[in-house]
């Protein structure tokens, strides 16, 4: 098994240095190349690329069309049988490939994905957004390495799939975000197996403010019912969690300030539950306080998304579409 390693950039150099050093402490001894797809980038990072030339390292530059097409750019100009998809914001462990290797000898499949986890170097806010996009308390523990509710659903930012996926898949569509779960749910759609190896994770940075978390929180909401529209049985009961919590938030500060104070009292135990958790869960009293807002944020903005796709694309008819095309990454 031949692995290539499908890695989309855009405008961030820097964060290719920190993952191309960690795959040359890779444990797995077998040859592997890696294909960086610059996205139509005004940083380019073909110079930082060049410095690695202990990796089998293709760099390619194409006008900018979103990460899906530019995975698939990739992948038809890689060598290998079976492509590992990675975002450039992550850190490899030296076994990841190892693990992927043994996994797939032992237990074959189509596709599989990994969780992701917080690196000791990030910063407070990082581990906090870690926090709320793994937790049981945000997200269901699903992203950070449990099973969805049926069938696993790998994430691009760490997902692999054989080159015969890709060949009758062709790839991933042409979303800008929900693009991984389409690909998945098409390559269940197509007979091929997927499976979570829980062994094979990255640490995942994400966004590092709480402005670009949000805009990335809230264009998943979007997407979901986007995904709807593409795939009718996709949606399920547990992704209209997010927007009734941010509802019933509202509904439940309006009550609090005009009302009674006693209609706080359920966020604000959900608020101490949060700082309890993300505290003991990091023994990191800094990191539960910040986690209150990542979750928050990561709650709401995906709670607010959902809605204004579901009022947009199923109540007035509207195409797809996606929010903070100019400003997504400011």
């Amino acid at each position: 098994m031949h692995f290539s390693l499908i890695i989309p950039i855009y405008n961030r150099p820097e964060e290719i240095n920190e993952l191309l050093e960690s795959l040359t402490k890779q444990s797995y001894q077998e040859p592997f190349e890696v294909v960086i797809v610059e996205d139509g980038s005004t940083q380019t990072c073909k110079h930082i690329v060049e410095q690695f030339k202990e990796l089998n390292c293709s760099y390619y530059f194409k006008d900018n069309s979103g990460p899906g097409q530019s995975r698939n750019y990739g992948m038809q100009h890689a060598k290998g049988d079976y492509f590992i998809i990675l975002d450039s914001d992550c850190i490899i462990p030296e076994d990841y490939l190892q693990h992927v290797a043994e996994n797939l000898k032992a237990n074959y499949s189509d596709c599989f994905g990994g969780p992701d986890a917080a690196h000791k170097s990030f910063t407070v806010l990082q581990k906090g957004i870690n926090y709320s996009m793994t937790s049981f308390l945000t997200t269901g523990g699903i992203r950070g390495g449990k099973k969805s509710v049926e069938k696993f659903h790998p994430r691009s930012f760490n997902m692999g799939y054989s080159r015969e996926v890709f060949e009758k898949t062709q790839g991933f569509a042409k979303m800008r975000f929900g693009e991984d779960i389409d690909m998945t749910l098409r390559i269940l759609e197509s007979g091929f197996t997927t499976r979570l190896i829980e062994a094979a994770f990255v640490y995942h940075k994400r966004r590092s403010t709480f402005n670009q978390f949000y805009k990335q929180v809230f264009n998943s909401g979007i997407a979901r019912i986007n995904l709807y529209k593409r795939h009718p049985k996709s949606l399920k009961l547990v992704h209209f969690a997010p927007a009734l919590f941010t509802l019933s938030s509202i509904v439940l500060l309006i009550l609090g300030v005009f009302v009674s104070p006693l209609f706080l009292v359920p966020n604000i135990l959900h608020v101490l539950l949060l700082f309890a958790h993300a505290s003991f869960t990091n023994n990191n009293l800094l990191i539960g306080f910040y986690s209150i807002g990542t979750s928050y944020t990561q709650l709401t903005g995906y709670g607010f998304g959902f809605i204004k796709s579901f009022w947009r694309r199923l109540i007035l008819k509207k195409d797809e579409f996606q929010a903070f095309e100019k400003t997504f990454y400011k």
